[in-house]
């Protein structure tokens, strides 16, 4: 992914994270379907990442084509990502996908931990079921069959899935963008299993921690970072002594190795 396109997409997900974080799953829905129109016509992903035009030229120009048919939230995160900078065309389509299956995770991450994992769950299991039969591979990949039939197909084969993981298979299974259907849900899962890097808190220490400390630690843990975390604890002698806890990209590091790392750099100046 180009840098351009990289920071695009990172400045995206922190200035919506409000957005995301409360849509309801026909956000993503509709994501999906603004891709859509994208995809059908060159003149239109041309005029909304034209360079060229200003950013809010081109957020104007998306309010008038998709204001009057999706919710005001949706029309929000369209209007904040075609007002970016992309390295192609293309790059504006991944960005919708990837805000849709970010939005889809979002949903299912309000019933905590235990909704992503059902989620991610669902994904895996139905790429698993199609991977290992021919048949199944070759209706989802006719281009004769219907998107319909597909995700009848699809509903079969997953009866009782959360309604995110439905919204997301059915997208693989009649959108999946020039890709395998098995490779778009694997892509979807992937990125599902990374949100779940948010409620897991990898502590790294000198020695094995025992029960009672476990306890303290995992309930200031959780009041420090706001959420109910699952602690995955890593013994490694190399730290020496204190206590290095990563949830997702914030990382608290307060082992002795890492002091003794900052005093090398400071004295080195």
């Amino acid at each position: 992914m180009a840098a351009v396109t990289s920071e695009s997409l990172a400045s995206l997900r922190s200035d919506l994270a409000a957005t995301i974080s409360s849509a309801d799953l026909s956000v993503a829905d509709e994501l999906f379907a603004a891709l859509d129109v994208l995809e059908g016509s060159a003149s239109l992903r041309r005029s909304l990442t034209d360079p060229a035009r200003q950013p809010a030229e081109r957020a104007a120009l998306a309010r008038t084509l998709f204001g009057n048919k999706v919710a005001e939230p949706t029309v929000s995160v369209l209007e904040a990502a075609v007002s970016r900078r992309w390295s192609s065309e293309r790059d504006l389509g991944d960005a919708l996908e990837t805000l849709a299956v970010t939005v889809t995770a979002a949903k299912a991450e309000r019933d905590g931990l235990s909704g992503l994992e059902d989620l991610e769950s669902a994904l895996l299991g139905f790429r698993h079921t199609v991977a290992e039969s021919h048949e199944l591979q070759r209706a989802f990949t006719d281009a004769q069959a219907t998107p319909e039939a597909k995700q009848r197909l699809a509903a079969r084969l997953t009866p009782s899935v959360p309604a995110e993981a439905r919204l997301l298979i059915d997208r693989a299974v009649t959108q999946p963008r020039g890709v395998r259907p098995t490779r778009l849900v694997e892509k979807f899962a992937s990125a599902i299993a990374a949100r779940q890097q948010r409620w897991i808190a990898q502590v790294t220490v000198a020695k094995q921690l025992d029960s009672a400390y476990l306890q303290k630690l995992s309930t200031s843990l959780d009041k420090y970072f706001g959420r109910e975390l699952k602690l995955d604890v890593v013994v490694d002698p190399a730290v020496v002594g204190g206590i290095r806890v990563q949830v997702g990209d914030e990382v608290v590091d307060s082992t002795v190795a890492a002091r003794l790392n900052n005093l090398s750099r400071t004295l080195a100046r």
